[in-house]
């Protein structure tokens, strides 16, 4: 099957789950399994495929390497998150309106696929967009008045980010002009190549908006602060989705705009904005990690930390730099998926989000919440897990440069903090006695697999470093400009 074909399924598997959702309005779950079982392996053969930028479908689509890896990152969370929406949806009250979260479900693991793909910079931006309009509705799916908030507080806040890199596009646009007249397309091979061409003022501007409104989809502090409540109020599936998936996306405009700068030669600084933002979030990660008392508040503050940890290594950059940030990208989507399917199991299990109520894990949740603790003590780096290998390669790209190693010094110093601030809320959860055992029902077989192939799967990448993945991040390496 050639690679238009592969991107025609990728896009017709979802699509096809929320049509079934809609309209048959049985068996959604599965349909949207079936939609995710398709969709990891074509992700696959197109990341393999990919060993040169092509575009596609008369240049509305592009596809490159680093893109593809977006690609294969999203396949994994939307594959682990459907099997988990099976166990964690069937607890639900209103089962009417369980056509309604698949054919969202559905719709917005598209946005995920159809952004990454879109050639002009203009349609990325829409379809970031669209990955808002969609996750609002799932965001405030359980209606609670804590859920609405927290919808509206993510539209709102994310929007207003998105406009200024709306802002962004535009000034970039305006630079072209200069280069190529006024009307040409703005696609992402246009833009490296004029860079260096356009008025510098325009580039380095167009580059901050963009930066600094794709930056509040990321997550990264201080554009963060709608994150903690849209993961925490989510239903967990979503939330790992949200966590795993789309903060991936919106990291790879910003990449792809920070190849620009570097194609236009406008040094480091750049790079040392985004450190800044990166070591912002470890920062403000670590603070409010120590002093959590929901669950899912404390994966959502994680994710801010593991953004920076993403953004620290592209802002590195190097050959070192770009593969830490890679293999970090997969390695998170795989561990905080696994995450939020043990805290989305605690919430029912305990019938509360407050750590507080949780306690005797091992007794009230008998061999699940061993499998959540090796997933806690993954997310914290250490080994042997594959965040303790992606962490560690940023961590020495940062210290090959004199002019980064403070950076790299605070870095592990916050992973201090990080690994025993967040392992105190699991030993006070696993040591203390309950007084009385919860009445919520246990995790089912669709709750344990999932879990089981995410926690399985960063044991293999920490053990072992494939092969295969050093040469595509050479090959996006190499597409990024790193040279040593």
């Amino acid at each position: 099957m050639d690679t238009s074909a592969l991107i025609v399924v990728l896009l017709a598997a979802p699509l096809f789950a929320v049509v079934w959702s809609l309209l048959v309005r049985r068996l959604m779950g599965w349909a949207n399994l079936l939609a995710s079982l398709v969709c990891l392996p074509v992700s696959i053969a197109l990341l393999a495929g990919a060993d040169r930028p092509r575009q596609f479908f008369d240049r509305l689509l592009y596809l490159d390497r680093l893109g593809a890896w977006v690609l294969l990152c999203t396949a994994v969370v939307y594959l682990l998150s459907s099997m988990f929406a099976l166990d964690y949806m069937r607890h639900g009250e209103d089962t009417g309106r369980l056509p309604n979260f698949y054919a969202l479900f559905a719709l917005f693991a598209w946005t995920m696929f159809a952004a990454p793909m879109a050639n002009m910079v203009g349609v990325y931006w829409i379809g970031i967009e669209l990955t808002t309009l969609v996750s609002t509705f799932l965001v405030g799916y359980e209606r609670s008045a804590e859920s609405m908030e927290a919808a509206w507080k993510y539209i709102i806040i994310v929007s207003g980010g998105i406009s200024i890199a709306l802002l962004g596009t535009v000034l970039l646009y305006w630079g072209g002009t200069f280069v190529l007249g006024p009307t040409y397309t703005l696609d992402w091979g246009t833009l490296d190549a004029i860079a260096p061409r356009m008025p510098t003022a325009l580039l380095q501007m167009g580059f901050l908006l963009s930066l600094v409104g794709y930056g509040v989809k990321v997550g990264l502090a201080p554009m963060h602060t709608w994150l903690p409540d849209a993961h925490s109020e989510a239903p967990a599936p979503v939330s790992a989705m949200l966590s795993g998936a789309l903060l991936n996306c919106a990291m790879l405009g910003i990449v792809r705009f920070l190849a620009a700068t570097d194609a236009a030669g406008h040094g480091a600084w750049p790079h040392r904005v985004l450190i800044a933002l990166g070591m912002a979030s470890l920062i403000l990660g670590a603070l409010f990690i120590l002093r959590q008392r929901g669950v899912k508040r404390l994966m959502a503050y994680s994710s801010v930390e593991h953004m920076g940890v993403v953004a620290l290594g592209f802002g590195f950059g190097g050959v070192l730099g770009v593969f830490g940030a890679l293999y970090h990208m997969l390695n998170h989507s795989l561990n905080k998926t696994a995450l939020f399917i043990g805290a989305g199991s605690a919430v029912h299990r305990f019938g509360s989000h407050d750590m507080t109520r949780m306690r005797a894990l091992p007794r009230t949740m008998p061999g699940f919440a061993w499998l959540w603790l090796a997933g806690a003590v993954a997310i914290t780096g250490a080994p042997p897990f594959g965040l303790f290998r992606s962490e560690l390669a940023v961590l020495l790209a940062g210290l090959q440069d004199s002019g980064t190693r403070w950076a790299a010094v605070l870095f592990l110093l916050l992973l201090i903090v990080i690994f025993v601030g967040f392992l105190n809320h699991f030993r006070i959860m696993f040591t203390r006695a309950t007084p009385a055992m919860p009445t919520g029902p246990l995790p089912g077989v669709l709750a344990w697999l999932p879990m089981l192939l995410a926690v399985a799967a960063l044991l293999v990448f920490g053990l072992w470093w494939p092969p295969l993945f050093s040469r595509w991040f050479g090959q996006i390496a190499h597409a990024l400009g790193a040279t040593s």
